[in-house]
C-alpha cells in the first residue's frame, strides 16, 4: 500500500477540521463516500475494501455508507484490517455513518434495519445513522429492487423518528440525523423530536448551493453535510458543470490547485461537512489538501414526483427550496441503466 506509514496517516488526519455535534464524538469535516455504480458489480466489495484501506492510509477518518449501497460489509472488513495492521488503534479512531433505506422507513422496522447494518459492518455501534430519504415504500422490501411510481407513500415521520431515537438511546448509534430533508420537513421533525437531528446530508455544490437550508440548519444546530460536492461527474445522472465552471478553473490556475480542490474549499468555508468519493489514490490525497492557502470562492431536483404519488410536483417535494438542474433526466437515465427507478436515490 502506498503512503507514508502510520505516522504520516495520523498527521494527515490531524489536519482535517472537526465539528462537534449534538451527541457522540466530533465529526471530521471531510469524509469518504462509498457509493459506487453499478451497485451489483462483482468487483465492488474488493474495490471498496481496498479503497477504504488506501483512504485510511491517506488520512481519512470519516466514512459514509448506506444499506442501499451494498458497501457496508467491505467497509467493515477494511476497518478490521486497518486495526489489525495498526493503521488505527480501533474503530473509535474512525467516524462511521450509515443510512436507513426507504424499504425500512416504517415504525417497527428501524431498529432491525440498524442491527442488520451493524452485522454487515461487524460493529457494535456506528457514529451517525441517517434517514436516507423522507419517503417510504408502500410495499415493505428487504432489499432494493425495482419499484414504481405508485409504490411511494408518505413516511410516518414521527413514528420513524421515535424509533431512530430509540436506536440512539440503546447506544447502537451515537447520533441520529436525516438526509435530503428540506427546511419544512426539518421543522416538522423538530416539532415532535425529543432528540433533534444532528446532521442533514444533501447535495451541495456551486450549482446547488442550498443557502436557505444552510442558514436554517445553522440556526437549529444541525450539521449540513454535502454529497455530490463536484456535481456527480462521471455518473449517468450527474454532469460536468461544476468541474467545467470557468470561475473555478480560473481560480485553480491562479492558485496552482485543481478545480476539485477549489470547489471543496468553497464548501469547507461554508461550514459544511464534505463527503467526497474517489477510489483513485492521487485524488483521495488531493481532496484532503484543501486547508492551506486557497481563496474564498464567491461565487432540479425532481424525483418521486407523480400524479398518483404523495408529491405531485417538484416544488411540492422540495418545498420550494431547491433550484437548479431537474432530476427528471437523472431519473430517466438511471432507470434505463439499472432497469428500475431506484438508481437516482442512491446518494
Amino acid at each position: 500500500m502506498a503512503g507514508g506509514g502510520v505516522g504520516a496517516s495520523a498527521a494527515a488526519a490531524a489536519t482535517i477540521p472537526e465539528a462537534a455535534l449534538r451527541s457522540g464524538k466530533p465529526m471530521p469535516l471531510v469524509g469518504m463516500g462509498t457509493a459506487s455504480f453499478p451497485l451489483d458489480a462483482p468487483q465492488l466489495p474488493a474495490t471498496v475494501r481496498d479503497a477504504v484501506l488506501r483512504a485510511i492510509d491517506a488520512g481519512y477518518r470519516h466514512f459514509d455508507t448506506a444499506a442501499a449501497y451494498g458497501t457496508e460489509a467491505p467497509l467493515g472488513e477494511a476497518v478490521l484490517e486497518a486495526v489489525r495492521a495498526g493503521m488505527v488503534a480501533s474503530q473509535d479512531d474512525l467516524y462511521i455513518t450509515s443510512k436507513l433505506w426507504i424499504s425500512d422507513t416504517h415504525p417497527g422496522r428501524v431498529l432491525p434495519a440498524l442491527r442488520r447494518t451493524l452485522r454487515n459492518l461487524q460493529m457494535v455501534y456506528i457514529d451517525l445513522y441517517l434517514i436516507h430519504w423522507p419517503i417510504r415504500l408502500r410495499v415493505e422490501q428487504e432489499t432494493p429492487s425495482p419499484v414504481y411510481d405508485n409504490d411511494f407513500v408518505m413516511m410516518d415521520m414521527e413514528g420513524v423518528w421515535k424509533d431512530m431515537e430509540e436506536c440512539q438511546r440503546l447506544g447502537l448509534t451515537k447520533a441520529i440525523g436525516v438526509s435530503n430533508f428540506t427546511c419544512k420537513k426539518l421543522n416538522t421533525l423538530l416539532s415532535f423530536a425529543t432528540i433533534p437531528p444532528a446532521a442533514n446530508q444533501v447535495e451541495i455544490n456551486p450549482y446547488c448551493r442550498q443557502n436557505k437550508l444552510r442558514e436554517f440548519c445553522k440556526e437549529k444546530e444541525i450539521q449540513l453535510c454535502a454529497y455530490s460536492p463536484l456535481g456527480a461527474s462521471g455518473t449517468i445522472w450527474g454532469s460536468n458543470a461544476v468541474l467545467d465552471c470557468p470561475v473555478l478553473k480560473h481560480i485553480a490556475v491562479q492558485k496552482g490547485k485543481t478545480v476539485a480542490q477549489v470547489c471543496l474549499r468553497w464548501l469547507h468555508e461554508q461550514g459544511d461537512c464534505i463527503i467526497v468519493k474517489s477510489f483513485n489514490e492521487r485524488r483521495m490525497r488531493e481532496n484532503l489538501e484543501i486547508f492551506g492557502a486557497l481563496p474564498e470562492f464567491r461565487g432540479n431536483r425532481d424525483f418521486y414526483v407523480h400524479e398518483s404519488g404523495p408529491y405531485k410536483t417538484t416544488d411540492e417535494f422540495w418545498d420550494g427550496e431547491i433550484t437548479g438542474p431537474q432530476l427528471k433526466n437523472l431519473l430517466m437515465g438511471c432507470s434505463r441503466a439499472m432497469n428500475c427507478v431506484i438508481g437516482p436515490i442512491y446518494h
